[in-house]
């Protein structure tokens, strides 16, 4: 029996945020704290062989506010700043920045594509003033193409009444939408109204097949709910649950 490849892993620098990036999804960032534009000097002063990525990852709760000190090894759970816990996800996507466009008071206006998912093993002890993590490349393993053929067509037929029901216009019939079944998961996961939880979950899937079984289950319930709300003669800002602070 063969053994199995251990996954590659490497350092890489961290930009937690409020968000979920996906794989060949496009996120636009403007960044403005100082540790952040140190992190994009350092990545813009590479050679031009080597890719210009970070990691993108959720904040689980907390806010980074200053210098985050850990062991490298140790849970993400337990990183302290400025005395305020920072709970990250454990699963995150590297960006790759394509675009860079420095201001003139030093912030900087970036354009970057999710590449690959990683695993966030903890955090590494360094000088730089942003956060550095011991990451592993998670694969994208093959699936069975039939049977990811067959449920990518039933979520993109999901997909497309979920975007006729929350448009007001008739665009959605129109729209092209990928064949690639491991494509089609990130982009539903990525557009589709989500809490920020259901996203993670869905970035953490192992496998096309898992992913687009739970966005199929997703969107029914985004359905239902849709035709819930419809039902109720209030506005939808009067049902918004109100954000957290942090």
């Amino acid at each position: 029996m063969e053994e199995a490849n251990e996954p590659e892993r490497t350092l890489l620098p961290l930009f937690p945020l409020g968000t979920v990036l996906f794989p060949g999804l496009v996120l636009p960032l403007h960044v403005f704290e100082p540790r952040y534009r140190t992190l994009v000097q350092h990545l813009a002063e590479l050679p031009a062989s080597l890719p210009r990525e970070f990691g993108v990852i959720a904040i689980r709760r907390g806010w980074e506010v200053g210098r985050v000190e850990g062991e490298q090894g140790e849970s993400t759970d337990a990183a302290i700043t400025a005395g305020e816990a920072l709970s990250l996800y454990e699963i995150g996507c590297a960006a790759e920045i394509r675009q860079l466009t420095e201001l003139p008071d030093g912030r900087f206006d970036l354009m970057t594509v999710g590449r690959r998912r990683f695993r966030l093993l903890g955090l590494a002890r360094n000088d730089a003033p942003y956060l550095t993590g011991e990451v592993e490349w998670l694969p994208e393993p093959k699936g069975e193409p039939d049977r990811e053929e067959e449920l990518a067509a039933g979520v993109l037929a999901a997909f497309q009444q979920y975007l006729k029901a929350v448009r007001s216009d008739d665009d959605s019939d129109g729209e092209q939408l990928p064949d690639d079944p491991t494509v089609l998961s990130h982009l539903v996961a990525a557009t589709a109204s989500l809490t920020l939880e259901d996203r993670q979950s869905l970035l953490a899937e192992p496998d096309t097949i898992s992913r687009l079984k739970a966005e199929r289950a997703l969107l029914r319930r985004e359905a239902a709910l849709l035709g819930q709300v419809r039902a109720v003669p209030v506005a939808l800002s009067d049902l918004a649950v109100p954000s957290s602070p942090n």
